[in-house]
């Protein structure tokens, strides 16, 4: 089956968000958990798989801090947000047999591992879910940029943002109904029309070390598995 796949290794980027469903707040046990079927689907077939997830469902630091609070106290608690999504991750994957490792670019040891790079390649290469927790480590960085900069530096062959449509749009589709949706773009064309895919360092950053970047939805169950076939879903970001 293997023979059949576009990709050898990828890293997905799930937004907090994307866990509470029909939520308003905390995680949706039916989405996370359908969420790891069809990441343990896609590494049962041969891809190496490393995941970056947001903390947004939670806390959101620049929403803190908008409220008042400090901007680095704010992204601190965002940090530790991303690290209990990584942990409900792990169960959901690990309650359905697969193995995953919760990796953070802070110290928390007693639940998380230390972000390495070298061992974070080793966990992937031996069929491990790599699942990368507290973004970068640092304040004013979005997990968008933390996505990317874990991409290249585990040498995926793809970044995925999944979301809630099915790709990128000149405008916001629920509010505009003439709104443009893009096949592929180039990541200058990202940068300069302001589209809302990424955060701009994070899309720099990609385009520095032409790391493609495909954005979809997650909504629809088999899309995961589909992309990794080479079928065009969603919106493709590259040079």
């Amino acid at each position: 089956m293997s023979d059949q796949l576009k990709y050898r290794r990828i890293l997905l980027k799930l937004s907090g968000e994307a866990l509470m469903g029909d939520a308003d707040y905390g995680i949706d046990p039916k989405v996370i958990g359908r969420l790891a079927d069809e990441i343990i689907e896609i590494q049962h077939a041969g891809i190496q798989i490393g995941v970056v997830i947001g903390g947004g469902n939670i806390f959101r630091g620049a929403g803190l801090a908008a409220a008042g609070m400090d901007r680095v106290t704010g992204d601190h608690m965002g940090m530790l947000a991303t690290v209990m999504n990584a942990l409900a991750m792990q169960d959901a994957i690990e309650k359905r047999g697969g193995f995953a490792r919760v990796m953070s670019a802070i110290q928390i040891h007693d639940v998380a591992e230390d972000f390495i790079r070298r061992r974070a390649i080793r966990h992937i290469e031996k069929g491990r879910i790599a699942l990368f927790a507290a973004g970068t480590g640092n304040p004013f960085f979005t997990t968008d940029s933390a996505a990317a900069l874990r991409a290249i530096e585990v040498g995926a062959d793809l970044l995925l943002k999944a979301t809630k449509v099915d790709g990128v749009y000149s405008a916001d589709p629920a509010k505009y109904r003439d709104a443009e949706r893009f096949e592929q773009l180039s990541y200058d064309q990202v940068i300069e029309r302001k589209l809302a895919v990424m955060d701009t360092a994070a899309i720099a950053l990609c385009r520095d070390h032409r790391m493609p970047l495909r954005i979809y939805d997650m909504t629809v169950p088999g899309n995961l598995m589909r992309i990794m076939r080479g079928e065009a879903i969603g919106t493709l970001v590259d040079a």
